[in-house]
């Protein structure tokens, strides 16, 4: 069997998942860079979710990580299966996160002086590593989903 690209174990697993790390936590830091973030619960929201997608795609990383550079990991259809399923619940938190962030960030700016333009924007630049981050974790779990068949 020829190797998926982006699939569990391969070098562009490794990639998708380092890149899923970075910009989750690159959102968090954003996020949590003003202490005000707490007074809206879709930002709480977001932070929550990348409490819980951090843990997970960095474990993924030491996984992939030993798989490529150390050796090869046989894949079985269970585990591959509990990848794609956490994969795929956590990028529709991810997804509804950033949408709600977006949307309630979009909402203050709308607002007359309700938000200043510092933390607005880091609201905003939060939001965008969050959309980017949901981008990778479902690639990445399209791309397992694509292998499961075959084992």
């Amino acid at each position: 069997m020829d190797e998926l690209p982006g699939a569990l174990g391969t070098s562009a697993s490794l990639a998708l998942r380092f890149g899923q790390t970075v910009f989750s936590s690159a959102s968090l830091l954003f996020m949590c860079l003003d202490v005000q973030f707490y007074s809206f619960t879709s930002f709480c929201y977001l932070v929550t979710v990348m409490g819980l997608v951090i843990p997970w795609s960095m474990t993924l990383i030491v996984v992939d990580a030993y798989s490529v550079f150390i050796r090869c990991l046989r894949r079985q259809p269970r585990i591959l299966l509990v990848i794609i399923v956490g994969d795929l619940v956590l990028s529709f938190l991810l997804l509804a996160a950033a949408s709600s962030t977006a949307s309630v960030t979009d909402l203050l700016l709308d607002a007359d002086g309700y938000c200043r333009a510092k933390p607005c924007s880091r609201y905003q630049l939060s939001a965008a590593m969050a959309f980017l981050s949901w981008f990778l974790s479902l690639a990445s779990s399209l791309f397992n989903l694509w292998l499961l068949p075959s084992l």
